[in-house]
């Protein structure tokens, strides 16, 4: 099982993550981002508006995932993250490299 790829645009693609971001989950994230890019769509949005929660696997996930789009000369970005995921980037300090936006869609609008 892998999450849906929407598409916003020619060649940004964007994965909803519901539910929990965790270690069950987190493989299926890095899957579905690795197929994203290898199907031309080297922007990523990871959409986690209806996500409840996300531990260190979930993090994981999207470091390995900005990694996987980046190496192919692409980019990862996040949005509509809650509080706790927000606690989450910010306790690691992740927060600097994958700066949450409010929406997909102003992900990439810079």
């Amino acid at each position: 099982m892998s999450y849906p790829i929407d598409e916003l645009g020619t060649d940004v693609g964007v994965i909803r993550v519901d539910g929990r971001l965790n270690m069950v989950t987190a493989s299926q994230l890095k899957d579905t981002v690795a197929d994203a890019v290898g199907t031309g769509r080297l922007r990523v949005v990871v959409d986690l508006t209806n996500t409840t929660f996300m531990d260190s696997s979930g993090l994981g996930a999207l470091i390995s995932g900005l990694k996987t789009a980046r190496t192919a000369g692409g980019d990862l970005r996040i949005a509509g993250a809650n509080e706790q995921v927000l606690m989450v980037l910010q306790l690691s300090n992740m927060d600097r490299i994958l700066r949450p936006y409010e929406t997909p869609e102003s992900a990439f609008a810079d």
